[in-house]
């Protein structure tokens, strides 16, 4: 690049930068978020949309497969919904599912979310998460070490990843298969000397091969909640954890409502199963249902199916 062409390389850039409200973050500046400062690689410049908090040093990435299964549809929901509720940034990769799961579910629960993106942040991808983008730009922040206008090229995702891990305590891994993008950031986390979670998944689905393989190998904890994440991660969220979890104002419950309460799982529960546990009749167990489902405690699945939220 010749100096001429530099020059004119920085000032399209800095135009489009003006333009689209954002700016960049060097390593030299306060806001560069710390936990990224020690990887070994870490970008010199982020081309940032929102702001760093200082908060974002209590981060937990969760990725997985673009093609979750129900099952990792609800355990992302969860993982980042609880997360939120303990106040922690979730961290992830704006990509199709577990990734677009893990920001959404964040955002819902009003917590904060990072998404770390492989393209300039002018170019959203995939074009259907453009929303979301400036969604998690208004409450928290994207994320790209790539300049304005970079197409969504192959080798930067494998980059883009080390940056996902870089910036989290821990990165939680939810579906992938053998040789997925999730299973780069886990190699890139432990590299980086961070910890690595994984959610174990049925041994005939392909998508629960890469995190059943990382916890048969010990480079990953197995874990069933976030609390089991937490316990592993104590001496870093220390400071954060003393603000008791920060949960919804108590809902109080009639008997009734507590009786099929506690028969209720994460996991889907046939109306005519839930009714026999509960001890009631399916018509009564369906209208108790129906008051709790506006109480956001469950949800109603196709097919009589219920889930406690």
């Amino acid at each position: 690049m010749h100096h001429q062409d530099g020059e004119a390389f920085a000032d399209e850039q800095l135009k489009r930068i003006n333009k689209l409200g954002a700016r960049v973050v060097t390593i030299w500046d306060k806001e560069y978020p710390e936990l990224l400062k020690k990887i070994y690689d870490p970008p010199a410049f982020l081309y940032v949309l929102g702001a760093f908090d200082l908060n974002d040093k209590y981060a937990i990435a969760v990725v997985g497969t673009r093609h979750p299964t129900h099952y990792g549809q609800l355990v992302a929901e969860q993982t980042a919904r609880d997360l939120a509720q303990y106040n922690i940034t979730v961290v992830s990769g704006l990509a199709r599912g577990v990734d677009t799961i893990a920001h959404s579910s964040t955002l819902k629960a009003g917590g904060r979310t990072i998404a770390v993106i492989g393209s300039g942040l002018d170019v959203p991808y995939p074009l259907e998460n453009k929303k979301l983008l400036e969604r998690i730009a208004e409450q928290g922040v994207v994320v790209s070490e790539f300049p304005m206008g970079a197409k969504p090229d192959a080798p930067n995702f494998p980059r883009r990843n080390r940056i996902i891990s870089g910036l989290s305590l821990g990165t939680i891994i939810v579906e992938s298969a053998e040789d997925g993008g999730a299973m780069i950031t886990a190699t890139l986390a432990l590299d980086q000397d961070r910890e690595v979670f994984a959610i174990p998944g049925n041994i005939t689905e392909r998508r629960s091969v890469g995190p059943n393989k990382l916890i048969r190998e010990g480079r990953a904890k197995l874990v069933q909640t976030v609390d089991d994440v937490l316990e592993e991660l104590k001496p870093h969220l220390r400071p954060i954890l003393k603000k008791e979890r920060e949960l919804e104002p108590n809902i109080e419950l009639t008997l009734f409502e507590k009786q099929i309460f506690d028969v209720l799982r994460p996991e889907p529960l046939h109306i005519d199963a839930l009714a026999e546990q509960a001890d009631t009749s399916t018509a009564d167990a369906l209208v108790t249902l129906l008051s709790m489902e506006f109480k956001g405690l469950v949800k109603q699945l196709p097919g009589k199916m219920f889930i406690r939220l």
